[in-house]
């Protein structure tokens, strides 16, 4: 499988609703980062679907090598 494309070299803070599935974006092509819009079409990924289970705020990982996906872990540093 190919490796993703860094989006971005760190997390973004994001609102997320109580119950809510989000599609997380793993290809990094996205122009809606940090969710997919469609981009990885034709690339072999394919978008990490999760539900919120409370209302709060999150900072998901836009670089595409966290351990915790779709939430940031601080992967990010060592690129």
């Amino acid at each position: 499988m190919p490796e993703p494309k860094i989006a971005a070299k760190k997390p973004v803070a994001v609102k997320l609703e109580a119950g809510k599935t989000y599609h997380w974006c793993t290809c990094g092509e996205s122009k809606g980062q940090p969710f997919c819009d469609g981009a990885h079409k034709g690339t072999g990924f394919t978008p990490m679907a999760f539900t919120a289970g409370e209302a709060k705020e999150a900072y998901l990982c836009q670089c595409k090598v966290s351990k915790n996906p779709p939430y940031c872990d601080g992967a990010h540093k060592a690129l």
